[in-house]
């Protein structure tokens, strides 16, 4: 089965704001190569979920992973991305389309950003 995996952020005016977003994508692409890992924005920048989602579908992708780069549930994650994945499933209901927790919801991700700021704060 063909996967890939989806980063979801959520954008910014400033095009810089989407390098740390890049930069996970590299690492993560770097560690599995053998799945195709996309950015996604859900405002402001390009390309937008329903893009990256529709290009993946014309490669034959039946399986996504979708990552929240997000540190909490806010709006935007409890209202507006179920709505954009209900149309998704809605228009490809063959997609087997997997939506993780956000990111600040994992406590591997908690003990690695608290273990980041030990180390500045012990200097």
């Amino acid at each position: 089965m063909s996967q890939a995996i989806i980063l979801f952020a959520h954008g910014a005016r400033d095009p810089a704001w989407a390098d740390p977003v890049k930069r996970l994508q590299q690492i993560l692409s770097a560690k599995i190569a053998q799945v195709g890992v996309h950015c996604a924005y859900l405002e402001y920048m390009q390309p937008d979920l329903a893009t990256t989602v529709h290009m993946l579908m014309a490669q034959q992708i039946q399986r996504i992973t979708l990552v929240p780069v997000f540190l909490a549930q806010g709006g935007h994650l409890k209202q507006d991305l179920p709505k954009q994945i209900a149309a998704l499933q809605a228009q490809y209901p063959e997609l087997k389309l997997q939506v993780m927790p956000p990111l600040g919801e994992s406590e591997v991700v908690l003990n690695a950003i608290s273990d980041w700021i030990v180390q500045f704060t012990a200097r």
